[in-house]
């Protein structure tokens, strides 16, 4: 079976959006700088990363303001393009209007995606990703195996945390993997308690 693994880029400052969050901008003013990395033609160890990352993976897990934010770009393949996941959208309500034989499916609650998740993925990873709330909500419910980082060099000193409100039990980390470019530091650990 595969594991639960948290995926997200994020600032040094540790912001995974920044400031001014607006409809046309919905990761702050400046915050599409966090998702460069997966762009870079210059460096292709980013886009090995990006390749290797989707071929280990089954399934997505995300929250319903990602998928409200990220649908225009998305459409009908979801966060992983032509590979064509499928995406469990976490949230309380099926949107009126979605793409026509597009990869989403919405669930109520975190626990009921991940086992819908974890069917779908067989024995590939499940990655969470995208939205610092749903992050937090599998965090407190000890439901993940691995966290990669993708850290960006750069301080946004305001945004979306990542790492708030997941309580005050430490999370203690092993060091599997860093990889170093000019664009992203890219870090694996595995969640250890």
């Amino acid at each position: 079976m595969g594991k639960v693994i948290f995926v997200i880029s994020m600032s040094l400052d540790g912001f995974i959006t920044a400031a001014n969050q607006t409809p046309d901008e919905p990761i702050g003013k400046g915050g599409e700088r966090l998702h460069d990395w997966a762009m870079d033609s210059e460096d292709p160890r980013n886009r090995e990363i990006l390749t290797q990352g989707i071929g280990e993976i089954g399934a997505v897990i995300t929250g319903r303001r990602n998928y409200n934010d990220s649908i225009k770009s998305w459409d009908t393949d979801g966060p992983t393009g032509p590979a064509r996941l499928p995406v469990f959208v976490v949230s309380h309500s099926i949107p009126k209007e979605t793409p026509k034989g597009g990869v989403y499916t919405f669930v109520n609650g975190i626990e009921k995606a991940l086992e819908k998740a974890k069917a779908a993925a067989g024995d590939k990873n499940v990655s969470v990703m995208g939205g610092a709330n749903i992050g937090q909500q599998y965090f407190k419910a000890k439901l993940i195996d691995e966290v990669q980082i993708h850290l960006i060099p750069v301080i946004f000193g305001s945004g979306t945390r990542m790492f708030e409100h997941i309580g005050s039990e430490h999370i203690v980390l092993k060091n599997i993997k860093a990889v170093q470019t000019e664009a992203a530091t890219h870090l694996r650990f595995r969640v250890v308690n």
